[in-house]
């Protein structure tokens, strides 16, 4: 019989397949059709869509997006991967806790092409709409603002752990060779984008640039006229996108014990 925790790590895994997929297309659409990239994660579901078994796959791939999400949230809140409470442990959680909220909109923009309420060719609300949304709503600004610090933060995760590859040590042995100089090219590339969203964020919602405000894919295009820098970015991504497919199958990932969430690593 299956325990909870061993559930628990099968979506988890089935999770960074999924954001694997996600980043691997995005990357190819940025290289190949860099005005469909500005669509961003509904760019890549469109082409999805359009496969054979896109639909089932889309399924798949939005249940387990939202268990990553859950992980990153567990990670925030419950500390289940032991960042600690100092002030880099801190950053980390903070940094969970926006990749949690990414994750949940990513997600549930999956469910929309899965269950046909978005279309192949619709396009996708921009950063600037769906920020506006939320702006518009009281304290609006306030969350907006607290995110866009929260990609700021992740964003320097990302680059602190491209120059360290500290990554590794929540990788089995067992890994394929070249899994750190993948891992550290798609979390340079990853860091670049998250800062850009993130400064994007804070300057609309703390000083009224709302159109300012990007999202995944215009965060990308924001690049296309640095010329080798935008192409290195999307090869980033691509590279950040196989180094998740690596992760599905060799990460360590804790349990859900039996005396609440204190993780035990398994290889």
């Amino acid at each position: 019989m299956i325990d909870k925790s061993e559930k628990f790590r099968w979506l988890v895994r089935l999770g960074f397949a999924a954001r694997g997929v996600v980043y691997l297309l995005l990357g190819y659409i940025a290289l190949g059709t860099a005005g469909e990239a500005k669509n961003g994660q509904s760019a890549v579901f469109d082409y999805i869509q359009e496969v054979p078994l896109g639909t089932p796959l889309l399924w798949v791939m939005a249940i387990g997006l939202l268990g990553y999400a859950a992980f990153k949230f567990l990670s925030a809140i419950a500390d289940i991967q032991h960042r600690g409470s100092d002030t880099t442990g801190a950053l980390h959680r903070v940094g969970d806790a926006a990749s949690g909220v990414a994750h949940t909109f990513l997600a549930y923009a999956c469910y929309q092409f899965a269950t046909g309420e978005q279309q192949s060719s619709g396009g996708g609300a921009s950063g600037e709409e769906m920020a506006g949304s939320v702006l518009s709503m009281e304290l609006g600004s306030v969350l907006i603002g607290l995110v866009g610090l929260g990609f700021l933060v992740a964003g320097a995760m990302q680059a602190k752990k491209a120059w360290t590859c500290d990554f590794m040590r929540w990788i089995s042995g067992a890994a394929p060779a070249g899994v750190r100089t993948v891992g550290r090219i798609g979390h340079a590339a990853r860091a670049i984008v998250f800062a850009i969203i993130g400064w994007s964020m804070v300057q609309g919602a703390w000083f009224a640039q709302e159109s300012q405000i990007k999202g995944l894919g215009e965060a990308i295009l924001s690049l296309r006229d640095m010329g080798a820098l935008y192409t290195l970015v999307a090869v980033g991504l691509m590279l950040f996108g196989a180094f998740s497919l690596v992760l599905a199958r060799y990460r360590i990932i804790p349990d859900l014990g039996p005396r609440g969430l204190r993780p035990s690593f398994r290889t």
